[in-house]
């Protein structure tokens, strides 16, 4: 499985003790070991600075973390990263979303969202298509449904799922197993 990555997967036991502990952490949260993390343990300081980065992120905060996860869907179907959507689609079901609403991200104009969410799926479509596709008659109609707070949330979430599908493809990372049911 990992043949195919252009950098080696560190299991747990190849791990040094800090990345040990990320390992951990992510094990017990979210019940498997991410590969991407399996290859940022070759770099223990960056792995623990990237999952200091997305557990406040993806948590529930301003805006739930279900949605932020289906957020970091609609950029992965961008990329056609199979291993992002399907680790983000995971992720929004083990925090609350429905199977319909993980089903209805690549149609989500018809799909089961309140017109709020499908403006933030529209708002990711733009950044996808670059920073000036977010005009400022768009920037207004969503200021009109997102507070301050829920906005630097949506934003960041959809800026930052560009990166990481292009950091996993890049490397050939395999997608990683869903986790063992419990």
């Amino acid at each position: 499985m990992s043949d195919s990555s252009r950098v080696h997967l560190l299991e747990r036991d190849a791990a040094s003790p800090d990345a040990q502990k990320i390992f951990d952490a992510l094990l017990a949260t979210r019940g498997v070991v991410p590969n991407m993390f399996k290859v940022l343990a070759h770099r223990p300081e960056i792995a623990q600075g990237v999952a200091g980065f997305l557990k406040p992120l993806l948590s529930d905060g301003a805006l739930p973390g279900f949605y932020k996860e289906l957020i970091a869907v609609r950029v992965s179907q961008h990329h056609n990263s199979a291993y992002a959507i399907k680790a983000h689609s995971i992720s929004a079901r083990q925090k609350g979303a429905a199977d319909s609403q993980i089903e209805g991200v690549a149609n989500f104009e018809s799909g089961p969202f309140s017109e709020k969410e499908k403006l933030g799926f529209r708002l990711a479509d733009r950044l996808h298509q670059g920073a000036a596709s977010v005009d400022d008659e768009f920037f207004t109609t969503l200021a009109a449904s997102f507070s301050g707070p829920e906005r630097i949330e949506l934003f960041l979430t959809a800026a930052a799922f560009e990166m990481f599908p292009r950091f996993i493809d890049g490397l050939r990372i395999p997608v990683t197993p869903a986790p063992a049911s419990k």
